[in-house]
């Protein structure tokens, strides 16, 4: 399957949240295998949506971690497991990656944020990777609303 990847340059506004490197340290970097995963894990959960973790540091995704999603209608909405959350929140006051966002996906939409996306953002400044039909888009969950963000494959 072809994979189509949407960048865009980030907006003038943003809020970071503390575990997020400020806006001129963008365009956001993902590592390769953390992209294939969030395909993969798109592919394998089909027709329902999938969702996980992004976790990094500073504004480089390392790892993409699938989560269950825990949704009463996981074919329309994803909820991350509660468990999963709290886990990598935990792993991250240690020794481990900073929980930089989330990702999902929209079985049947696009890659870019829903009416149901928006209604349920929180403002904090996260990441959200949307991937759909092949493509991929990222976001930043700013206090003004979602702001597309650019972004590199990295090494990591």
């Amino acid at each position: 399957m072809e994979r189509r990847a949407i960048g865009f340059i980030i907006g003038p506004t943003m809020a970071p949240s503390p575990s997020i490197s400020p806006p001129s340290l963008f365009p956001l970097s993902i590592s390769l295998a953390a992209l294939d995963t969030l395909f993969e894990e798109a592919r394998r959960c089909h027709p329902f949506e999938a969702c996980g973790l992004l976790l990094g540091e500073g504004s480089t995704i390392a790892t993409a971690r699938p989560t269950a999603n825990v949704a009463p209608d996981p074919a329309r909405h994803f909820e991350i497991d509660p468990a999963s959350l709290i886990a990598a929140y935990r792993e991250a006051r240690g020794t481990g990656p900073a929980v930089l966002g989330h990702f999902h996906s929209h079985p049947t939409g696009l890659a870019r944020p829903s009416e149901t996306d928006a209604a349920m953002a929180t403002r904090d400044g996260r990441i959200w990777a949307i991937v759909a039909n092949g493509d991929i888009g990222f976001w930043r969950d700013a206090p003004s609303g979602f702001e597309p963000l650019s972004y590199r494959v990295v090494r990591v």
